[in-house]
Parts: structure tokens; sequence; C-alpha cells
């Protein structure tokens, strides 16, 4: 794989610049802050895009490189692979996803997966080199080459840890230390002592020692609320006989209410029969007390009747007298005397009917008194019988509508019965209100056991946690063992070999073989055939042989031969040991495309002493 072009429209401190990469060596050159580094984070971030985390630096990489001057963050990268296939990608830096398009300008963007915090994959997919991998293998700057002698021995450990597991900074020792040390902080184990796992397992059995203590008031309360159930039926049931009783009792009283209106009504009724009876005797004693009246007034009747009769017998004689007189007698003067006597008769007549007419009177006075005492009487007679009439029809109604009573339903027992029932009641609530007391003092027990019972849970599932992580962790460790194994047995004898051969090389035969075990780390071997540490050799070949590595595996990384961008890799090199670096690269990864950025003229001027070719690009 090539990277064939680049056009940077605004990137950082970049604007408008175009740049053509070629086979296998180039060289970019420029002066510090010409803009190497920017240009090398435009070729990653191309191929991986750019993120706006921090990541543990003060900015973004998203924020360092935006365009100082201008709003164009974008840029353009040609690259080829190695099976002849051209492809463009467009990238707009302020978006997440670029454009990719093929050799017939056609956007394939979308026949890679898109990740959604990664974006669009296209480069993984075609080279399977993600980009930490990009970055910790073929991407090389001056501060992971160069260490001051007092790192000498980080650097031995990070060339250890790639000729052990693949990774520079993965050490498998390390690993496994730090696999333990997080099982035994994390996780603890039965010997340990304050450890998550033990205090976890200690709570535990203290929570499940209370828990047993207070599952016995659930049964206490599954005990009281049955009893309260019970006692609701049975008040229930009470207040059910109270109110049939109370019913009853009022019916009861309603009906003696009812007889004693009857028994006033007949007593009443009676009392108005003593008074009809009273005042009739009344009217016959008024009756017989003024008989005499009575019989005095038929005299004075008779006597006025005899006496009118006597009066116009008389007074006919007389008439008829003086009618014949006139007739028959011719004398005037005994004629005037004879009449006379028809006033005479007349005044006679008046005299006795006055006389007559005043006892009537007095006798006809003392009569209307009686006859209005006894009307009054009768008249009050009849008031009380009309109201004993109406107490009759009243009692016969009353005596038609009235139930028979049975005998058990009197008041008397009624009410004892009522009252016991109310004592029975009263009693039942009494108990009921207990159960309440005590079911409250069991609540806050109860919710101290379901709070329990959550914390029994919540830890016991910290518990599953703790010895799934322990599994996962014994786990890692199998397979880090597993893989460490299979690294020692295939990949680790590789790059001893290819370690072997460039120290070599770079060396002038000066160290011919490079091994790796367990025990010793990294040792090399002398021209004599001794082995010694590789912390014993000089900083500056430990630079070299930790470069050498890098490179070695460039060739494993992918099935594509991924170009090898170094940045400032050899300014502590000095001119003897970067004439050997530079020829044994031209040589040993001829097929492969170098990228070196450099603010020096000393690699051009080496590689023109040594006649290869070389693309240079100035800044």
């Amino acid at each position: 794989m090539k990277i064939k072009q680049l056009k940077i429209n605004g990137y950082g401190k970049l604007k408008e610049k175009e740049i053509e990469f070629k086979d296998n060596i180039n060289i970019v050159y420029g002066k510090n802050e010409a803009g190497k580094s920017t240009l090398l984070n435009f070729i990653a971030n191309s191929f991986y895009g750019i993120s706006k985390n921090k990541r543990g630096k003060e900015i973004s990489d998203f924020e360092k490189y935006m365009p100082w001057v201008g709003d164009d963050f974008s840029g353009k990268l040609v690259y080829e692979l190695d099976n002849g296939n051209n492809y463009e990608i467009f990238r707009d830096f302020k978006k997440k996803n670029p454009k990719i398009f093929n050799e017939k300008m056609e956007d394939i963007s979308k026949e890679f997966n898109i990740d959604k915090s990664k974006g669009n994959e296209f480069f993984y997919e075609q080279t399977k080199v993600d980009e930490a991998l990009f970055l910790s293998t073929i991407f090389v700057n001056q501060q992971e080459v160069k260490l001051e002698k007092q790192d000498q021995n980080v650097l031995i450990q990070k060339i250890a840890n790639l000729v052990g597991t693949g990774e520079d900074n993965v050490s498998f020792k390390r690993a496994i230390d730090r696999i333990n040390r997080r099982v035994l902080d994390e996780i603890g184990t039965e010997r340990s002592r304050e450890k998550p796992i033990n205090i976890i397992g200690k709570e535990i059995t203290n929570l499940e020692k209370e828990k047993e203590e207070l599952e016995k008031y659930v049964d206490i309360k599954y005990n009281i609320e049955e009893n309260k159930n019970n006692l609701a039926r049975e008040i229930e049931k009470l207040e059910n006989e109270i109110k049939t009783l109370k019913e009853e009792k009022l019916k009861e009283e309603n009906e003696k209410i009812e007889n004693e209106k009857i028994n006033l009504k007949i007593n009443l009724k009676n009392e108005n029969n003593k008074k009809i009876n009273k005042k009739k005797n009344k009217i016959d004693e008024i009756n017989l007390e003024n008989k005499n009246i009575f019989e005095k007034n038929k005299k004075i009747n008779l006597k006025k009747n005899k006496l009118n009769k006597i009066i116009f017998i008389i007074f006919s004689i007389i008439i008829l007298i003086n009618i014949l007189q006139f007739i028959f007698i011719k004398n005037k003067f005994f004629n005037f005397a004879f009449l006379l006597t028809v006033p005479i008769d007349l005044i006679f007549s008046l005299f006795f009917k006055n006389k007559i007419k005043n006892k009537e009177k007095n006798v006809k006075d003392k009569i209307e008194k009686i006859n209005a005492e006894i009307k009054q009487l009768n008249f009050e007679i009849n008031l009380l019988e009309k109201n004993n009439e109406e107490l009759i029809q009243e009692i016969n109604n009353n005596n038609s509508n009235k139930i028979e009573k049975k005998e058990s339903n009197n008041l008397e027992e009624i009410n004892l019965k009522i009252q016991d029932l109310e004592n029975n009641l009263s009693s039942q609530k009494i108990q009921l209100h207990t159960l309440d007391l005590d079911n409250k003092n069991i609540e806050p027990k109860l919710e101290n056991l379901s709070n329990i019972e959550e914390k029994l849970v919540n830890n016991k599932e910290k518990m599953v946690n703790l010895k799934n992580l322990e599994q996962s962790m014994n786990l890692a460790k199998k397979i880090l063992e597993k893989s460490y194994n299979e690294m020692k047995n295939t990949v680790t004898p590789k790059f001893t070999d290819k370690l072997s051969e460039t120290i070599s090389e770079i060396t002038e035969g000066k160290y011919k073989h490079v091994r790796f075990n367990d025990d010793s780390g990294l040792v090399v071997e002398l021209e004599n055939g001794n082995y010694i540490p590789a912390s014993r050799l000089s900083i500056g070949t430990i630079d070299q042989l930790y470069l050498s590595l890098r490179l070695a595996m460039a060739e494993e990384l992918s099935e594509e031969k991924m170009p090898i961008i170094l940045d400032e890799a050899f300014a502590y090199y000095d001119s003897e040991r970067l004439k050997n670096i530079l020829q044994y690269m031209t040589t040993r990864f001829r097929s492969h495309q170098i990228l070196i950025f450099t603010c020096t003229n000393r690699e051009r001027e080496i590689l023109e002493d040594l006649q290869l070719e070389f693309n240079w690009v100035k800044m």
C-alpha cells in the first residue's frame, strides 16, 4: 500500500498545499515549526478521522488542528493498495464520516461498515490495521526511539514486550501481576481480609442472620392479620345482630307506643262515655228538678186556652146580644149602654190575658233557660259521641294492623341481648385495636426485613459480579498464558530471528543473535558466542534495536505492505548508525513506501552518497 498524493485545503497551519509521494523512500524536509507534525497528523486523521476527545491531552486534535485561517477544515488523500486499486479519501473534518471514491470516481462510502463511535471503517476493512496498531508500529516518532540513559531499562522492557506479546506497552509478567493485583485488590481471596469479597461475604452472613431473626415476624404478622380478619368478621356479625335487635326493639317500642295509644283511646272513649252518661243524668236531673215548672207551663197554657175560649164565648154572646137588641129594642140609650159591654169585655179580657201572659213569660224564661242548658248538654253529648266514634274507628284500624308479638321478643329480653352483644362487641374492638398496635410495632421490623432482603440481594449480586469478575480474570489469565505460549512458540521466534538479522546488519556483525526467555528477558549473543542481557548494550544500539523491531513488525501486521512513517526518528543517531540504518531499510524494506520526516539534510546527503533514489519533499 502506498500514499500517492495529499491535498490539504485547511488543516492547522497548512492551507492549500499539495504533496506527492513516490515508491520506497520519501524525505519530507522542513525546519522546526514548518508543519511536518501537522502533516503527519493529517495523514493519520485522514485514514481514521479526527477525535474531539482530549484523550489525556490538554486539547483535542480537533481543536488543535482547526485551521488558523479560514473555515475550510478539509483535505484529500490518494492511496493505492497492493492489488493496484486506487482510492481517494475526502474528509471534511467537521463531519464524522469521509467520502471514499474509487478509480471511476464513484462514491463507495456506504460499502464499508460505519461504527457509531469510530465512523467509517474503510481503512481497517482494507488493511486490517486499526488506529492504535497503526500508531504503535509503522508510525514512529522521535520520542518512541530515543530515551535517556536512565530510561534504558524502559526501552529494553518495550523491546521485550514486543518480542513477548507483540505490543511494546504490554508485558506478560506485568499483565499477569496486574491481574493478580486486581484480583487481590478488587476481589480478594478466602485468606485475605478487608477485601471486597471478604467484606461482602461477612455482610451477607450478618444480613442472613438478621433476616432469619426478623423472618419470624412475618409469621406473627400473618397470624395477626388472620386474627384481625376473624375479629373483623365477628365484629361485623355482632354489629348485624345488634342492628337486627335494635330494629326489633324499635318495632317493639313502636308496638308498645301503638298499644299505649289504643289504651289511651279506649280510656278516652270510656271517659267520654262516663261524661255522656253524666250529662244525660244531668239532663234527667234538670227535667226532674223542673218538672213542676213544665207542669205549671202546661197549666198556664190550659188556663190561657180556657180563658181565650171564655172570652171568645162572652164576646160572641155580647156581640150577638148587641145585634139582637139593635134589632128588637129601639131604645137608643139602652142600645148605647149595652154597647159599652164590648169594650168592658175587651178590657177584662186584656186584663186577664196580661195576668196570664206575665205568668207564662216567667215560666217560659225559666223553661228557655232549662232548654238551653239541656241543649248545651245534648250538644256536648253529641260531640263526645262523635269523638267516640272516631276513637272506635282508630282503635279498630290499629287492631287490624297490629302484628302479634312473639313471646321471646319482649323489650326487656331484647335490651339484655343488645347489652350482652354490645359488651362483646366492645371487647372484640379492644382486641382488634390491640392487634393493630401489635401490627404497627411489627411494621418497622418488617420494613427493616425488606431493607435487609434488598441489601442481601444487592450484596449477592455484588458477590456474583465479583465471582464473575474473578472468573473473567482467571479466564483472561488462561487466555493470556495460552496466547503468550503461542506467541513464544510462533511469533517470538520470528521476531528474534528478525532482530538477530537486523542487529547483525546494523552493528556489522558485532552482535549476532537475540533471544528471549521468561527468566532473563532479552539477551544478545556476542561475537565470541557469549550471551549478555540486552540492558548491557549501549543506548544507541538499543535505540537501533527497538526501531528495527518496530520496522520488522510492519511486515507482520497486515497483508498489505504498509508504509513506514518516521518522524525525526534518527535525530540522535550518529552518522555511522544513520548510514547503516538507511542502507538496511532501503534494502530490507524495498517493497515498502518509507516516509522520513526530518529537519536536517543528513538523510539526503547519506542517500546521495550511497547513490540511492529518493523523493525529496520540501515543506
